[in-house]
């Protein structure tokens, strides 16, 4: 029997949602192509988001490229560190990501979980190879990146596939923050595509080797954390399921306002409080009830090291359970302080006092016979690192770490013995600091299979996608009653009104009035207008509603004015005409 699932992707698949890509070359994992309807579909959730988080919060966006070169990377830590944990069948050859398989087999483990720990939970309950049965190798590390050689083999450069949008708004930063008139907070969004080398996506569109994610950073001032729009948005409801709920194992979720998660401190600030209620508000406009989402805290040993705090915005789906739709992560001052540190310019942005003030300098001196001892040949390079270096980063990164991390071709630490810190005294006119960035990030394609998720309905054996009518693909639908007597000629002139007004509508005068109702259903199409004899007497039309079957009847020259409110949201059906009972041919 098909899931909800199967049943969904039979659906794309024959009116043109979502299909895998290079069918007729037999596929391949982890990539997916959007049809007719997807396409649109897709753009009108983007427009939204761009609608409710760009153009209503005064943001600016940026359209950043794919392919950026090594150092980008090797400064925001994704050479080193973005992996996952990968075994290979001994017998096939097939490669799977280790926890995917420890966690299908029904085993729970914590997060942080150490690849010596997932071998040893493969052996003692025999985890096998799920294609063959075969026996499993020793985890090893699989970087994520895609690699590519900018310019010819031998003589380009190092670049990768960026796995995510936005390296762009931090390199840029200091372009984009001179253009806004330097001005924080500083919101940048971005929508691109991305990539990302997954070991085994087994998990259709939910797990994707390329991508649509939106990225938007929020630069702010560390010591200015409060947002005044909070006040218009305190008293929205949220279900939090906090860290601690989780390491007790009673994982129990807290229905709270937006103030009282501030003022319990579920939630650390108000400008990550604001914009996680502003994404669970999304997500409902999108069709998810709130009772169906849940905002998860990431335990200590999950999120990065860098984060205050992280939270996944989850979504309940009936085949995966909970599945992550966007993350939110208060990513303190790492992302610039980073690439200030591996591309030597600084991006510190100044704010002046009201009258000038003592501050205290902290001053960086390298010692020079311990770093010739340590680092022979290479001091002088380490030396003028040092000196490029901004004193405040490299003494905290020394306190919390015990090491700072030289840029270069390769990892060089700098330890607390090669360097020391004078303080003094000096007036300034204001300060400069690193801004930290507060990190919302949506994934499109897995909000685009949650939309759909919950907007299929079936009644009466026939399927209807209950679309929110603001982002269905196809907007209006008009049909001839019959093919023939004038009607079709006269519906073909409302349909070309229609498209001259901007609507996205279908013309269908194949098979019975009841087949084309259907198919518009299954399309999600919100209003079905059909020409019937009454039309070619008194200029009217009857609208039907996809989702309740209702029909109405409204005059030709008014459909333009009350199709536009509709989709908007500023009419209801039953206020577009007068009530009006078909003969019966659903």
């Amino acid at each position: 029997m098909l899931d909800l699932y199967d049943k969904i992707s039979e659906l794309c698949k024959r009116r043109g949602f979502l299909f895998s890509s290079f069918e007729i070359y037999g596929g391949v994992g982890g990539f997916y192509d959007y049809g007719p309807l997807g396409s649109i579909l897709k753009r009108r959730i983007e427009d939204k988001w761009r609608d409710l988080f760009v153009r209503r919060e005064g943001m600016v966006e940026l359209e950043s490229t794919i392919l950026m070169p090594a150092p980008v990377f090797e400064a925001s830590g994704h050479v080193a560190h973005f992996t996952d944990v990968m075994t290979t069948c001994l017998s096939c050859g097939r490669t799977f990501r280790t926890d995917l398989l420890v966690s299908e087999a029904g085993i729970s483990f914590p997060e942080g979980t150490t690849m010596k720990e997932f071998d040893r939970l493969v052996r003692e309950h025999d985890i096998r190879c799920p294609d063959c049965g075969g026996n499993l190798s020793e985890s090893e590390p699989f970087n994520l990146m895609f690699k590519v050689t900018i310019g010819p083999i031998g003589k380009g450069i190092t670049a990768y596939g960026r796995p995510e949008a936005a390296q762009g708004q931090f390199t840029d930063f200091k372009r984009i923050y001179a253009a806004e008139r330097e001005r924080l907070p500083l919101a940048v969004a971005q929508i691109g595509r991305c990539v990302r080398n997954e070991i085994a996506p087994r998990k259709g569109p939910i797990r994707l080797r390329e991508f649509t994610i939106i990225d938007y950073e929020i630069f702010v001032d560390p010591e200015n954390m409060s947002y005044p729009r909070i006040k218009q948005i305190e008293n929205w409801k949220l279900r939090i399921l906090p860290a601690s709920e989780q390491e007790s194992g009673t994982n129990t979720i807290y229905e709270v306002t937006v103030r009282e998660a501030l003022e319990r401190g579920l939630i650390k600030n108000e400008i990550h409080a604001y914009f996680l209620a502003l994404a669970v508000k999304f997500l409902e406009e999108l069709g998810v009830p709130p009772d169906k989402q849940r905002l998860r805290e990431q335990l200590p040993n999950e999120r990065a090291h860098y984060s205050k705090q992280t939270f996944d915005q989850e979504v309940w789906t009936e085949r995966w359970g909970w599945i992550e739709v966007s993350g939110h992560a208060y990513r303190t001052d790492y992302d610039l302080s980073r690439h200030i540190t591996y591309s030597g310019v600084d991006m510190r942005v100044f704010k002046p006092f009201e009258e000038p003030k003592e501050i205290e300098k902290i001053i960086l001196k390298p010692k020079l016979d311990l770093i010739q001892a340590d680092f022979k040949e290479d001091a002088p390079r380490i030396l003028d690192l040092i000196k490029r270096a901004i004193p405040e980063i490299v003494e905290r990164e020394l306190r919390e770490k015990g090491f700072y991390e030289l840029p270069g071709p390769y990892s060089v630490r700098l330890k607390p013995e090669h360097v020391e810190f004078e303080k003094t005294k000096e007036l300034a006119k204001g300060r400069l600091f690193v801004p930290h960035v507060i990190e919302p990030s949506f994934g499109v394609d897995r909000i685009f299979y949650v939309t759909l998720e919950y907007a299929y309905t079936e009644k009466n054996d026939r399927v209807i996608f209950r679309l929110p009518r603001d982002v269905a693909p196809i907007q209006v639908a008009v049909f001839p009653l019959v093919n023939k007597d004038g009607l079709p000629e006269k519906a073909s002139t409302i349909y070309q009104q229609l498209i001259d007004e901007g609507f996205y509508v279908e013309y269908d005068e194949s098979g019975s009035i009841g087949r084309r109702y259907a198919r518009a259903d299954e399309a999600g199409v919100p209003i079905c207008i059909t020409v019937d004899y009454q039309t070619l007497q008194d200029d009217t039309v009857t609208l039907r509603d996809r989702d309740t079957w209702a029909q109405v009847r409204a005059k030709i020259e008014d459909l333009p004015e009350l199709l536009t409110k509709y989709l908007r949201k500023k009419l209801e059906f039953n206020q577009l005409g007068v009530a009006f009972k078909p003969a019966p041919s659903e």
